[in-house]
């Protein structure tokens, strides 16, 4: 009870409409980093530290004065609290980065449309060259939700998006053809990337393993995946888990554009291809 009646106290010093700023502003922050987090690969072990470190906290500052028998207690959980912060920093500096990389694509320090669009139109001429060789490609393109995870492995590229840039990567006798490139902003960043495939039955039977892993990349991640079929040359896309049917060569583009300048939401239903 002293515990509380301490808590209390210390909000009697606030007047209300600095105490509803205040808590509007905690609020609003932890709100912001479980919007964040909450499609993150580390969004699960995240929240169960912040859980345990705030129950901990909160009980320890209950227990009484700091001249009562746990004050040694709250000695070493200071300490173990602030080890526990930087673990956090190194164990998720990956997630971290992505939050930084997140707050540079807000709208306030966006790209501007035209180069989203050279990106776009750059993309629309390779898949176009790709599918009519029927050469199979995989290009995910990677918005808010990084896929910093998957490409352990692979290939950096770090280079801006090219026509013929993706047209060599995914010609059929190149090393880096096999398995995903992946698109950041204005640059290839990414090749032979391996996905994770989706379970099955979520992609219809006839279709292999490069349409899975277009799909199954989207299922943990917001990105936007254009997949080319090696057997007959067909584009679709794949976003939120979900295949789209064939897209028409000279749709992509405005199709792309449609997606990538809006906020991830269910996709509409693109035009098909005639099928004769």
């Amino acid at each position: 009870m002293e515990g509380i009646r301490s808590l209390l106290d210390a909000f009697r010093g606030y007047g209300p409409l600095e105490l509803v700023v205040e808590l509007s502003l905690i609020w609003l922050v932890v709100w912001t980093i479980l919007r964040f987090l909450r499609r993150s690969s580390g969004a699960g072990v995240i929240r169960g530290f912040a859980v345990l470190v705030i129950v901990f906290a909160i009980v320890l500052r209950l227990t009484g004065d700091e001249n009562d028998t746990l004050a040694r207690v709250r000695f070493l959980s200071d300490r173990v609290i602030s080890l526990v912060a930087i673990m956090l920093v190194v164990v998720f500096q990956p997630e971290l980065r992505q939050a930084m990389i997140t707050l540079g694509q807000a709208k306030l320090f966006g790209r501007r449309p035209t180069a989203r669009n050279a990106v776009v139109e750059a993309v629309a001429d390779a898949v176009d060259f790709l599918a009519k060789s029927q050469f199979g490609a995989i290009i995910v393109f990677e918005r808010r939700l990084g896929l910093e995870s998957l490409m352990k492995n692979c290939v950096r590229i770090d280079a801006t998006v090219d026509s013929r840039l993706l047209q060599a990567i995914f010609y059929p006798n190149n090393p880096l053809h096999d398995l995903a490139v992946v698109i950041r902003g204005e640059r290839i960043v990414a090749a032979k990337v391996q996905l994770p495939l989706a379970p099955p039955g979520m992609v219809p039977s006839q279709l292999g393993s490069r349409h899975r892993a277009a799909v199954g990349v989207t299922l943990d991640s917001d990105c936007i995946v254009v997949v080319v079929s090696e057997e007959n040359g067909r584009i679709r896309l794949a976003e939120q888990g979900e295949l789209s049917p064939p897209i028409a060569k000279d749709r992509l583009a405005e199709e792309l554009a449609r997606r990538l300048g809006a906020p991830p939401q269910k996709p509409a239903e693109p035009r098909l291809e005639e099928t004769a």
